[in-house]
């Protein structure tokens, strides 16, 4: 019985040899094709999904929810296709903030924890919020690239947080829409904006713009947040339209202000006594701006930050040197106000031919479009807002 045992467990042994050296070459021929190292311009190439590890993740973290994000989710997206993230590693992800300085907090500590976290873009829902920027330099310093996207930090205080921002000249399209007022009422007025945080640089440089190319004869009466919340938006509108008398330009800064604004507008009948200028277009304003219920839209480009936000990230943590400098030619110029300042431009839109507002009105560097040839733009990229 026992040299029965023996040899039982002698042939066991030679079958277990027999397979440890199968599984050996098996390893060894999976391992040719794993990811390796690259030199030049990609420099380090991490884990990818082609060989099935896990990708490493770039997140554009967004301030809140809005259809102004759907077109930065389409660039995001055809950036992750034609940037050929998967061969690299990476994939590109939109993380939606819950509207208030904490939830992106939350998520920035979260991000911190996370070890397939390669880059992260945030809208600074807040200029000021030195905890934010604690945070993002806290990644910064962890080897997780940060720059921002559609709103920055306060670029005097707390520039260093991020590495450039990517988006709208705010200042300038404050301006914009100042000019549209300026012409859409010769003779000036009284005005409010309403927005959806005071306090996000967005916000601060687009109103402080609006008042600069409205000019002297416009006067404001308030700026009014609403802290995301819908009803509060139209709230906002409706006690600033009942509380000034002389209020008759009405100044929608974040994009769904606008649906905001012509809702209470028409619920009071107060069209004809209104002159209505807003920033961005989603779908329902476009749809608005054709009915004759918005004068004028200046618009900005969510789809490059999306697109060129995913193409920086990758550019920073693969260090492409060559993109970087094709995006920020200015970067090395420590006087240049502008060197890590990446503008993705602006629209002004009206309604048809017949508006008072036209082209040589405004600057070089603005596009000047029809609502028509808005709305084939827009099809060209497959948008419906922006």
């Amino acid at each position: 019985m026992l040299s029965h045992v023996r040899f039982v467990s002698s042939t066991a042994a030679r079958w277990l040899a027999v397979l440890f050296a199968v599984s050996l070459c098996s390893c060894s021929s999976s391992d040719s094709s794993a990811p390796t190292t690259t030199s030049g311009g990609s420099g380090m190439r991490p884990s990818g999904s082609a060989d099935g590890a896990a990708s490493k993740r770039l997140i554009l973290l967004t301030n809140g929810n809005s259809p102004f994000w759907d077109a930065a989710r389409a660039g995001l997206q055809n950036a992750e296709a034609e940037l050929d993230l998967a061969g690299a590693g990476f994939t590109a992800v939109m993380e939606v903030n819950d509207g208030t300085p904490q939830g992106q907090l939350d998520k920035l500590r979260q991000y911190g924890s996370q070890s397939d976290i390669a880059a992260v873009a945030v809208s600074a829902i807040d200029a000021n919020n030195v905890a934010i920027a604690a945070e993002m330099k806290k990644l910064s310093a962890k080897g997780v690239p940060v720059i921002t996207v559609d709103s920055d930090l306060d670029r005097e205080k707390l520039r260093d947080s991020r590495f450039a921002f990517i988006g709208t000249d705010n200042l300038a399209g404050g301006r914009e829409l100042g000019v549209c007022a300026k012409h859409l009422r010769a003779d000036g007025g009284e005005y409010v904006t309403f927005v959806g945080r005071t306090g996000a640089q967005n916000a601060i440089e687009r109103v402080g713009g609006f008042g600069e190319g409205a000019g002297g004869k416009f006067k404001s009466l308030d700026n009014m947040g609403d802290d995301l919340d819908r009803t509060k938006a139209r709230d906002n509108v409706r006690n600033a339209i009942r509380n000034h008398p002389g209020l008759n330009t009405l100044v929608g800064i974040w994009s769904y202000n606008a649906p905001a604004i012509v809702d209470v507008v028409k619920e009071l009948g107060k069209r004809d006594a209104m002159t209505v200028v807003v920033f961005d277009a989603e779908p329902l304003a476009i749809e608005q701006m054709a009915d004759g219920k918005i004068d004028a839209m200046v618009v900005q480009n969510p789809y490059q930050m999306g697109f060129q936000g995913v193409k920086l990230m990758k550019a920073l943590v693969t260090k492409d040197d060559a993109i970087i400098k094709e995006m920020f030619p200015k970067l090395d110029d420590k006087d240049a106000a502008d060197r890590d300042i990446y503008d993705t431009g602006l629209k002004v839109v009206v309604p048809n031919d017949k508006s008072p507002l036209k082209k040589e009105m405004f600057s070089d560097k603005t596009e000047y479009l029809l609502l028509d040839a808005f709305r084939e733009w827009l099809k060209k990229y497959n948008l419906t807002g922006s």
